[in-house]
């Protein structure tokens, strides 16, 4: 029996993957994303009514302020809805309701704010349960203040500029890094104030304001500058706040996974990379949660993703006389089995090196175009874009285990 009849249909696949997770998405045929997360508390509506809150935010999920709403209101429980806005090519009805132009903006019960911090602190006024402040009077202008520092302090200016500039020397780049570093020690002395792991006694609004920002410089640090704030011992509570923060489930639908974040960097700023990757999570990696999510993304959303590959990827250079039939067919078959993998791990059938020599049983284009396809489509999933952080970190390991088995 060929092995491309040994992977089940996307039918099936689709149907075991779905009986292993939660998690769904909407469908946005045409549209930029193609599919969009379904915000954990819309199910407490009646359907068919309008949410009190409509987010306006970037098509990518690469902004780290449209972040920080989107975290607020999953960990308030907030139902509501979601405009994308394409930040290339702004439609003019928004430039002209919001005076910034710039995301995140959000109409609470139909009122227009805009600045994340701001939607932040109007979504604690209009929502005060579950409380994101302290409710000590004391403690909760302490919040407040750390808010307002949060966006006032130059953190994100001198952080990313250690992480993005191109120094001349090496001097430049020691006075970067010293600078850097202080505004970690500041950090680091701000979470000594309370007892337990946040910057106030329990997780608060500043918590918020810091995440996405330092979750991109634990990432990105390692392969841009060779210097890891995760496991560094000169910054013990800020590594205590990163393990207590990725233990809340609202932060790991909307963070971003460590390759998303370096592929980022390096595409829109074009920063060149002098270290390897983090190593991708082996404990996210197993869960069946994810590697179920990552399957049923994939194969709910396989027109998208072969009909990009075909477009993008270069594989159509590997057809004869024009006919990309048999390419299209390599495509689908690979991705099937990808999702084969995700579902069923080991238990599932791969090529095992059944390329070239005598006895082959799979033709050498067909497995090239499948390595191909394999190889774009890891670094091509965005997260949280197309699945979460945890999803695509299953979905790049399963990858990098077919890339492995093609030949």
């Amino acid at each position: 029996m060929s092995i491309q009849n040994t992977v089940s249909s996307w039918e099936e696949l689709l149907e075991t993957a779905r009986k292993n997770t939660s998690a769904r998405r909407v469908k946005r045929p045409g549209q930029s994303p193609s599919t969009a997360p379904i915000p954990s508390s819309l199910h407490k509506i009646p359907p068919d009514t309008t949410p009190p809150v409509l987010l306006y935010r970037d098509t990518n999920s690469w902004c780290p302020f449209c972040e920080r709403v989107w975290f607020a209101l999953e960990e308030k429980e907030i139902p509501f809805a979601t405009e994308f806005i394409d930040l290339s090519n702004k439609p003019q009805w928004y430039v002209d309701l919001v005076p910034t132009t710039l995301v995140p903006a959000a109409k609470i019960e139909e009122k227009l704010v805009y600045e994340s911090k701001d939607i932040l602190l109007a979504l604690e006024e209009r929502f005060p349960s579950p409380a994101l402040l302290p409710e000590d009077p004391e403690e909760n202008a302490v919040a407040r203040q750390l808010v307002e520092e949060a966006e006032t302090n130059g953190f994100r200016d001198i952080v990313y500029k250690f992480l993005r500039d191109a120094p001349a020397d090496a001097h430049e780049l020691a006075n970067l890094q010293a600078a850097f570093e202080a505004k970690l020690d500041e950090l680091e002395q701000a979470l000594a104030k309370y007892p337990g792991p946040y910057f106030v006694s329990t997780f608060s609004l500043v918590d918020i304001m810091y995440s996405p920002h330092l979750d991109r410089l634990a990432a990105n640090l390692p392969v841009y500058r060779g210097y890891h704030l995760k496991g560094n011992p000169r910054f013990p509570r800020i590594n205590a706040w990163f393990d207590a923060l990725n233990q809340r489930p609202a932060y790991q639908r909307v963070k971003s996974d460590n390759i998303t974040n370096n592929l980022l960097l390096r595409r829109r700023w074009g920063v060149e990379p002098i270290g390897n990757p983090l190593p991708l999570d082996a404990v996210d990696s197993e869960k069946i949660q994810y590697r179920a999510e990552a399957a049923e993304r994939l194969s709910d959303n396989r027109e998208v993703a072969i009909g990009d590959i075909l477009k993008n990827s270069g594989v159509q250079a590997l057809a004869a006389d024009g006919d990309i039939t048999t390419i299209k067919e390599a495509v689908d078959f690979h991705l099937r089995q990808l999702a084969d993998y995700l579902i069923n791990g080991n238990g599932a059938t791969l090529p095992g090196g059944r390329t070239g020599g005598k006895n082959s049983s799979i033709d050498p284009i067909f497995a090239a175009v499948g390595a191909i396809a394999l190889a774009y489509v890891r670094n091509r999933i965005c997260a949280p874009r197309d699945m979460s952080a945890g999803a695509a970190t299953a979905f790049r390991v399963a990858v990098d285990k077919l890339l492995t088995s093609v030949y």
